[in-house]
């Protein structure tokens, strides 16, 4: 749990600075609502692609055989909710969505940026060490030989 919760301060740290810097920048050029929106914006990034980085390590860990599949849709569903989010407060009055969608862009590419980022950096391990020693290549499944 320790590594998941700090691979993800590695993606959460840079994504929140970004935001901050798009709330200041919609703050100067379109006023409070401006930073109110690029804030919300951001937080929509935060909470969204946090929340599925948790479930994705989870199915990891749980279910290794749908990773792959899972992510990809994950971040499908992703992307398409934040599309929503767009389309749904394109006319409100609360927040500058000008500002929102804007940062709403920025902060998912830095979200991005980091994620890559931090899994170039990670040291994966090819083995997992924690596997028992005692099982047979039958019990740990199919081998691939090429």
């Amino acid at each position: 749990m320790r590594n998941d919760a700090r691979s993800l301060l590695h993606v959460v740290v840079p994504t929140a600075a970004v935001g901050v810097i798009a709330t200041v920048v919609s703050g100067v050029v379109a006023g409070g609502k401006g930073a109110l929106g690029a804030a919300v914006g951001t937080a929509i990034v935060i909470l969204f692609m946090g929340t599925g980085m948790a479930v994705l390590q989870w199915i990891a860990k749980s279910f290794p055989q749908l990773f792959q599949m899972m992510g990809l849709v994950l971040y499908t569903v992703q992307l398409l909710l934040l599309f929503v989010f767009v389309a749904v407060f394109k006319n409100t009055t609360l927040f500058n969505p000008r500002a929102f969608a804007i940062s709403l862009v920025v902060s998912t590419i830095a979200w991005i940026a980091a994620q890559a980022r931090a899994h170039m950096k990670a040291k994966i391990l090819y083995v997992d060490p924690d596997a028992d020693a005692g099982e047979s290549p039958k019990t740990r499944g199919p081998r691939r030989e090429g």
